[in-house]
């Protein structure tokens, strides 16, 4: 009897201290959530904004637009081909960067991680801003490069064949600092131990990586392949600064046709069903990596 009142009351107090973090959870992300969902089942536009008796239940008609709407496959192809395209490569550049700062002959350590973490904490609008520039078909320093080495300039963000990839260029520069000090806090808990049992078995540095670094940063690997695909699914300030969704709406995404149809169009029913789709989307991804990704760790 005596344990099982202690173990209610460390549940009790377990509780206590979880209640107002579920409050704001509840408050801030369920009951807009759940609010989303009522909203794609109306017809809710600028009309409604001024009388809500103007707003009516369409039911699943909103979801059943999309499916007959040319450019919302067009969004979700985009959206894809930038989250499969950014995503892999961010984790990829990330881990690079994390074994050559972490390596013991890396001297100014702490420059190199600040250097590489400080675009991650930068305005994204200041640095497509920036971005645009260097991407500039005439004045462009990245063209500029290019002419050096006698390659034609080219049009980055006015050609559909390259304007994406320029804007995967951008966020990977942008995004991989921070995944860089996570892999590295990964890297500093592994035991030396097995490095040094390794050595003496005679394993090579490959071999090293192979069956004792990735291993071991599996749970690293895990959480930053989830938090950037559901980042980069959420794809939506670098076109809408950089090209506008453009050129011929070889950038535009789920969510910045989601803004438009919301804030432009005022057809904030229609926009409510884009958003819930990409929110299942979202959902249905992150189960699918929670499934396969511990098995490769």
């Amino acid at each position: 009897m005596r344990a099982e009142t202690i173990e209610r009351q460390v549940a009790r107090a377990a509780w206590l201290f979880l209640a107002p973090a579920l409050l704001l959870i509840g408050l801030f992300f369920f009951l807009p959530a759940a609010a989303a969902l009522v909203l794609s089942l109306t017809d809710f536009d600028i009309y409604a904004l001024a009388d809500i008796g103007n707003a009516r239940v369409v039911g699943a008609s909103n979801y059943a637009r999309l499916i007959d709407h040319p450019l919302f496959w067009t969004a979700l192809k985009n959206t894809f081909y930038f989250a499969l395209g950014c995503g892999p490569l961010t984790v990829l550049v990330a881990l690079v960067a994390a074994l050559l700062v972490n390596a013991p002959l890396t001297r100014s350590r702490t420059f190199f991680r600040t250097a590489y973490f400080v675009p991650f904490v930068t305005t994204l609008v200041a640095v497509a801003i920036v971005w645009r520039y260097l991407y500039h078909k005439n004045y462009g320093l990245l063209n500029y490069t290019l002419g050096a080495f006698g390659i034609e300039p080219v049009d980055w963000l006015g050609d559909p064949t390259w304007a994406m990839p320029a804007i995967i260029l951008m966020a990977v520069w942008k995004n991989f600092g921070y995944y860089m000090l996570i892999f590295i806090a990964g890297l500093q808990a592994i035991p030396r131990e097995l490095y040094e049992a390794a050595e003496l078995d005679g394993a090579s540095a490959w071999r090293r990586f192979l069956h004792v670094t990735l291993p071991q940063l599996g749970p690293s690997l895990v959480f930053v392949g989830v938090v950037v695909m559901i980042g980069y699914f959420q794809l939506f300030a670098e076109p809408y600064v950089m090209t506008q969704g453009g050129p011929l709406k070889s950038t535009t995404s789920l969510v910045l046709l989601m803004y438009e149809e919301g804030f432009r169009w005022w057809r904030m029913g229609f926009a409510a069903a884009i958003a819930f789709v990409l929110f299942v989307i979202i959902l249905i991804w992150t189960l699918i990596q929670r499934r396969l990704e511990p098995k490769a760790a």
